[in-house]
This record gives C-alpha cells, sequence and structure tokens, in this order.
C-alpha cells in the first residue's frame, strides 16, 4: 500500500499557512484511521498540539485524489487508542445452596495485541466491569511489565440473577428487558508512577444479547476510544485543514500469474516505434505523466532495462522536437521517467555531495540576503554578496568535482540522451551540454538545494533565514549549469543579475563543461556514436615498462597520460602518437600498488587481461584522481575482476601472497572504488499489479485509443480532434499491443475476482485478522453480499 498526503507541518507568521508539499509513505494493511497531527511552535522552539484530523480507512476512497477540507479535532488522551483484545464469555446454569436457579457468567481476558507506548512504556492491565442499570461489578487483571503484547489468560465470573418468571431448566433462554439492560465492559489501561494516574488505553462493550444463540462465545475486538463528553466540544473552532491524500491497496500475486503483462511491459525498449510498446502506451492513457512513471521506472530498474528503455523514449521525444531550446523541457513520460530514475539511484549521491554544505549552512546562519529591499537592520549588502559567493562557489566546486560518484546508471542516461541530441541537431554545438544539464542541475541539484528536507539532507525544514539562503543558491547553481548565452538576462531581479557578475568568467563554463563530459560518458562504445571521444583527463605520470618485448628492459619511464570514455593511451610527450593503447572495455580493474613492490609511492595498477601496468602519480590526490575516475569508466566492464595482487610480481612470484604461477587469481578483493550500480529494494511483482491497476483505471482510454488507431488505419485526412491526444505513429502495431493489453489485463481482473470471493468464504468476522470493530471489513462484507446477490 502507498498514501501520499499533502501539507502537515508550520508554517510561521501566517495565519493562513500554505504548505504545498508531497510526503509518499508505506502504511500497514491494518491501520484504522489516517491521522494528521497539527502542532504551534512557539519561540523557544516547543511544540504544542493544535488539533488533528482523522479519516477512517473506509473514507478514504471517498476522499481520493480530491482537494477537500476536513475539520480540526480535539486531541485528548481517551480518544487516542490502538490495538485489539482477544475475548471468551460462557454462560451456564447454577443452582444455588438454597435451590434458586441463577446464572453465572464467566469471562476470560486471553490477550492484546497492538497496544500503545505511553511515554516510552507499556504496563498494561484490563478490567472487567458487568454493568446494567442498578450494577456495576468490576473485577482487575494483573499488570504486565514492559509490553504492548499481553498475555493475560485471566477468567472473571459473574453471577447474573434471572426473573421470577423464569422457569426453563433445560436451556437458557434471555428475556428482551435482560438482554438490553446487561453488558461487559472491559477497559485496558496503563499502570504509571506518574502522580496523574493511569493512562486510558481503550475500551470494548459487549451487550449479552451476543449469548442469545450460544451459551459461549469467543472474539477478537477492536479497542474504542471512551465517550467522555468532548463531543460537547465544537470542532469548527479550531480550523480546518486541506488535504489531497492519494491511497492505494494492492493485492499482489505470485510472479507466474504476471509473466504476461510484465513480459510485454519489459520488451518495450525493443519495439519499433516505441510510441507502439506497452510502457508508452501506459504514459498516453494515464491523466498524469508521473502516475505511469513511478512504477514503470521501478520496474525497469528491477530487472535491469531501465537504461535502454529510456534511451528508446528520449530518442523519439528528441525526434519529435523542432527547437532545440526547447529540448526536454515538458513534463513528457521522458522527463518524469528521468526524474523518476535520478530520485530513486541518485539519493545517495546527493547525500555524499551535498549534505556536508547544507548542514554548515543551516547551522552557521551567514546572512546572504542580497535584495536591498529586505536588508534587516545593521547587515550590509557588499558583506552579504560575499558570503552568499563563497557559499555558491563551495556548492559549485563540489557539484563540478563530483561526477566520479555519479551513479553509473545515471550517467549511461545522460550518454544516451547527449547522442540523440547531438544527432538530432548537429548544428547546435552546445545541445549535448544542455539536453544533460537540464536534468542534472535543474531537475536534481537545484531542487535539493532548494528543499533538502525533501531529499533527506535535512531532518526538518529549514528556518525562514536559511530557506532564502538556499533559494538564492539554487537560483545562481541553476543558471551557472544552463549554460545559456545570456545569463544575467535568465533573472527577473536586477539585484541578481548584479550578483551574478561574479560568476560571468570562462572557467565556471568550463567547469561544467567538464563535469557534464564525464557524467555523461560511457566506457560503453557506441559504434553508431557521431560524437568525438570525450576527453576525461589527461597528465605526465611514471610507467613502468610492462614487458610486452622477451627481452626488452622493464624500466621506469615519464609518459603523457591521456584517458577518453573509449580509450587509455599514453605517449611520449603531449601531441604525439599514441605508444600504447588500452580499450576502456579491456580494463578489469584499477588499484593501488602496495609501496613495498618498488619502493615508490604514489603508484597504482591498471589491470588488463595479460599483465598489469604499473604507474606512479605525482602525488597522493593525483593518484585517487586517476584511479576514480579510470574505475568510473570501467565499472561496468563484464569481465571486471572480483579479487587481485595488491603488490606486483617480481623474481618468480607474488610479492603478496607469494603464488609463483603469474597467472594465479588475486588474493584480495577488489575495493570496487565506486558501487557499480545501485541496490534497490524493488518488488518486480508489486510494481507489476501498480500497473495492471492503472490499466484497468484507464480501460476506457485504452478502448479509445484503439479506436483512434482504427480510424488512422483507414482513414488518412485530418486527424479527429478527440484522438488527437494520442501519440500513434504506427497503428497496426499499437493496435495489437493494445489488444495484448486488454487480455492481460482482463485475465488478471478475473483472478482478482476469483480472490475476493474465496476471501470473502473463508473469512470470519470476529477473528484475528478481522476483529471486531473492523469497519472497512464490514463494508466489504457488504460490497461482497450485494455481488454475490447480483450474480445470483
Amino acid at each position: 500500500m502507498l498514501a501520499s498526503d499533502k501539507a502537515v507541518d508550520r508554517e510561521q507568521f501566517k495565519e493562513y499557512p500554505f504548505y504545498g508539499e508531497d510526503f509518499y509513505c508505506e502504511i500497514p494493511r491494518s491501520f484504522r484511521h489516517l491521522s494528521f497531527y497539527i502542532f504551534d511552535r512557539d519561540v523557544f522552539r516547543r511544540d504544542s498540539i493544535i488539533g488533528k484530523v482523522a479519516i477512517q480507512k473506509e473514507d478514504l476512497q471517498k476522499y481520493h485524489n480530491r482537494d477537500t477540507w476536513f475539520q480540526l479535532q480535539h486531541v485528548d488522551a481517551d480518544s487516542e487508542v490502538q490495538g485489539k483484545v482477544h475475548l471468551e464469555m460462557r454462560l451456564s446454569e447454577v443452582i444455588t445452596d438454597t435451590g434458586v436457579i441463577c446464572h453465572k457468567l464467566a469471562t476470560r481476558v486471553l490477550e492484546c495485541q497492538g497496544l500503545p507506548i505511553v511515554n516510552g512504556q507499556c504496563d498494561p492491565y484490563a478490567t472487567v466491569t458487568l454493568a446494567g442499570p442498578y450494577r456495576s461489578e468490576a473485577k482487575k487483571t494483573k499488570v504486565k511489565k514492559k509490553t504492548n503484547n499481553p498475555h493475560f489468560d485471566e477468567v472473571f465470573y459473574f453471577e447474573v440473577t434471572r426473573p421470577c418468571s423464569y422457569s426453563k431448566k433445560s436451556h437458557f433462554d434471555f428475556e428482551e428487558e435482560d438482554v438490553d439492560k446487561l453488558e461487559i465492559r472491559v477497559d485496558l489501561w496503563n499502570a504509571s508512577n506518574l502522580k496523574f494516574g493511569d493512562e486510558f488505553l481503550g475500551e470494548l462493550r459487549i451487550p449479552l444479547k451476543v449469548l442469545r444463540q450460544s451459551s459461549s462465545y469467543e472474539a477478537w475486538y477492536f479497542l474504542q476510544p471512551r465517550d467522555n463528553g468532548s463531543k460537547s466540544l465544537k470542532p469548527g473552532d479550531l480550523g480546518s485543514l486541506r488535504l489531497n491524500v492519494v491511497y492505494t491497496e494492492d493485492h499482489v500475486f505470485s510472479s507466474d500469474y504476471y509473466s504476461p503483462l510484465r513480459d510485454l511491459l519489459l520488451k518495450s525498449a525493443d519495439v519499433e516505434p516505441v510510441s507502439a510498446s506497452a510502457a508508452h502506451i501506459l504514459g498516453e492513457v494515464c491523466r498524469e505523466k508521473h502516475e505511469a512513471a513511478i512504477p514503470l521506472v521501478r520496474l525497469f530498474l528491477h530487472y535491469g532495462k531501465i537504461v535502454p528503455f529510456i534511451s528508446a523514449i528520449a530518442n523519439a521525444e528528441v525526434k519529435r522536437t523542432q527547437d532545440p531550446n526547447t529540448i526536454f523541457r515538458g513534463n513528457s513520460l521522458t522527463s518524469k521517467c528521468i526524474d523518476e530514475t535520478m530520485k530513486l539511484a541518485g539519493m545517495h549521491y546527493l547525500q555524499v555531495t551535498l549534505k556536508p554544505i547544507i548542514e554548515e549552512i543551516c547551522q552557521v546562519h551567514k546572512p546572504c540576503e542580497i535584495d536591498p529591499v529586505k536588508l534587516k537592520d545593521g547587515e550590509n549588502l557588499e558583506n552579504n554578496m560575499e558570503n552568499l559567493r563563497q557559499y555558491v562557489d563551495r556548492i559549485f566546486n563540489v557539484i563540478t568535482k563530483s561526477g566520479v560518484s555519479c551513479p553509473t546508471v545515471m550517467c549511461d542516461i545522460f550518454f544516451s540522451l547527449r547522442e540523440s541530441a547531438a544527432k538530432r541537431f548537429q548544428g547546435d554545438l552546445d545541445v549535448r551540454y544542455t539536453a544533460v544539464s537540464s536534468f542534472i542541475f535543474l531537475r536534481f541539484f537545484a531542487p535539493a538545494i532548494l528543499s533538502p528536507n525533501l531529499f533527506q539532507l535535512t531532518p526538518h525544514h529549514t528556518d525562514p533565514q536559511t530557506s532564502r539562503t538556499l533559494t538564492l543558491i539554487s537560483k545562481t547553481i541553476q543558471t551557472l549549469g544552463s549554460l545559456s548565452k545570456s545569463k544575467s538576462a535568465s533573472f527577473k531581479e536586477s539585484y541578481m543579475a548584479t550578483f551574478y557578475d561574479f560568476f560571468n568568467e570562462q572557467k565556471y563554463a568550463d567547469a561544467v563543461k567538464n563535469f557534464l563530459d564525464l557524467i555523461s560518458s560511457s566506457g560503453r562504445r557506441d559504434h553508431k556514436s557521431i560524437e568525438q571521444p570525450i576527453l576525461l583527463k589527461e597528465g605526465f605520470m611514471i610507467k613502468r615498462a610492462q614487458g610486452r618485448k622477451r627481452f626488452g628492459m622493464k624500466n621506469f619511464k615519464k609518459r603523457w597520460f591521456r584517458l577518453t570514455n573509449h580509450e587509455f593511451t599514453y605517449q611520449k610527450s603531449k601531441g604525439d602518437q599514441p605508444l600504447y593503447s588500452i580499450p576502456i572495455e579491456n580494463i578489469l580493474a584499477v588499484e593501488k600498488l602496495e609501496e613495498e613492490s618498488f619502493k615508490m609511492k604514489n603508484m597504482f595498477q591498471v589491470i588488463q587481461p595479460e599483465r598489469a601496468l604499473y604507474i606512479q602519480a605525482n602525488n597522493c590526490v593525483e593518484a585517487k584522481d586517476w584511479i576514480d575516475i579510470l574505475t568510473k569508466v570501467s565499472q561496468c566492464n563484464k569481465k571486471r575482476l572480483t579479487v587481485y595482487h595488491p603488490s606486483a610480481y617480481l623474481n618468480g612470484h607474488w610479492l603478496c601472497c607469494k603464488a609463483t604461477c603469474d597467472t594465479t587469481p588475486g588474493c584480495t578483493p577488489c575495493t570496487g572504488g565506486l558501487p557499480a550500480n545501485i541496490q534497490l529494494d524493488i518488488d518486480g511483482d508489486r510494481e507489476t499489479e501498480r500497473i495492471y491497476s492503472l490499466f484497468n483505471l484507464y480501460m476506457s482510454k485504452l478502448e479509445k485509443m484503439q479506436e483512434a488507431c482504427g480510424s488512422k488505419s483507414v482513414y488518412d485526412g485530418p486527424e479527429q480532434e478527440e484522438y488527437s491526444t494520442f501519440i500513434i505513429d504506427d497503428p497496426q502495431e499499437t493496435y495489437k499491443t493494445l489488444k495484448q493489453i486488454i487480455a492481460g489485463v482482463g485475465a488478471l481482473e478475473q483472478e482478482h475476482a476469483q480472490y475476493k470471493r474465496d476471501k470473502f468464504k473463508k473469512t470470519k468476522y470476529g477473528s484475528q485478522e478481522h476483529p471486531i470493530g473492523d469497519k472497512s471489513f464490514q463494508s466489504y462484507i457488504r460490497q461482497q453480499s450485494e455481488i454475490s446477490a447480483h450474480s445470483i
């Protein structure tokens, strides 16, 4: 299940705060209420509760994906209950010493589950009361220490006296007046050491009429809030909260049920044209593109097919784009899928890149306001500009130097975007950069700087001053990354244009281009590529001869090394012809070399299938930079090693493990340097179920799209307006895919219907899974009863 809601926080100094924030969270299937609490924070940063909105589970569909105003309710201890109780009651006839017939009620409290933790502890006990108009007899269980799932298993006996008119002895049958007047009440309490007394955890009330059909009764019950007269308080006095709640609940079958639909989706990247694929069709029929993007991206990531899929839909979108200045600017399926991929794959990348500097900005609170109108008393505009410039410089530097940490899946996607843009607009040399920067700067780094709490960079919302500082930084970083020719014109505010003059230097554009070159390079050689190899790093280093000649000297020589996304070469001097070249796909590992090998510092090794190339960098920083960038471009090589020798092979043996054969496998695990891929907790079947639900929800649009395919196939004139919203490049292929989708969705729909019928037959109301008081299950029973009656 996935639930998302908007805005549950506090905005200072406003009587009517607007939040406009999205939160996505997993919620347990057995919940009863979805609650939102509103707090007030005072000047001492202490929070006091104002009120709450509690939506019952069975009402969520009523408000699904609709903006709704909810009245705030008062919050008190008697209404905050959770958990369930297992209870058993038995009624038996007893003849007293005087010959009077009465009935004894045995009430057994077996156990409770899911009781709330109060002030960090839970020491529960129960009171059991037989209550009527003229009597109230209470008994109490023992206290169970430090558990919110207590096992009591205690029995309490109550005498229920019969009226004089009672004469039957063979069986027991209540008279109506007795049934209506007697009940068993069970109250749960937390035994507290505080002077305020024990805390109420919940209650349940059971009329004795449940024993009419049988003398024994056993069931699970949900605890209920206590009616303490608080209903007299007017909820409208507290105000109201506007929410848009999207709640989805899916039943996921075993994997084989989804094979037809899943296989159809996963081959989308290979369908020609891609607009006729199942994944692209999902984007066409969904009301919002992100509805389709979220499960599609997760499904393709899970099966390792996200790069070819995004490459295919991006290439199709670029072909439809007429102006290079508008490339990837709309909210298309491509844009939303790349956004979602960056959000999933790039979260750790954001953390290591931005979190330290963002935390410092939040803690230090340097004044950075550069709008003369908003300056506070005592602030100096020039000092503020310098503070802001230093922050922008530092964040710009950590971003542009973070290329080696960018996840491989993002780099491969950026490589395909660069290639598609360069092929489509061959006369525009900047489009290969703007195609990538529009995502990595505009949709990734800039939003994370602007709202760090949404990207787990800060635990809470930033204060107004820090928020303003981050806004100014985000605007500047976004403009620096855009590589637009007229930077100052990008700002509406004159003070921002003035501030940007600090950054009108070529070194900033060069740094952005070098960063974009690195993250959009790929070690996977594309023979159809029209681009020249991208230069990633070059410089002098010392290398040891590899012994390629049988009688050659294995000495050390200074050489000019050059790394592109295609190969790693060295030559005598810069500009000379290469003396040796290692294709990127032949690099099996890049690791440090222990100093003992040649009594030389700052050495590393580039391991190839036949031998290792030993290299000494100028210093330890240079050595690390070369290792990182070489690892980056080679980390997706299929034959990459898992173990290596940290020392050299000299005088007939490896110095590290003393093995004598030079082909002996390594003795130390490879460091890997950087994660070659991301590990995500994704359930492929669940994502396929979500996609099925979307197809089922928009079935009418699928059918309308079928009509559009038929119309295009037989009519070559102007397109009908009702069909113009669909992208249909090949009507016949699209129709064929639509037919398969509808068949797959229909088969799954039948399985779901059968599952619900079976569940309805097997499920017992009052069981541990569905305790009495479960209103959502009562609603489900009513629906199934109506369906059964209708089918009969």
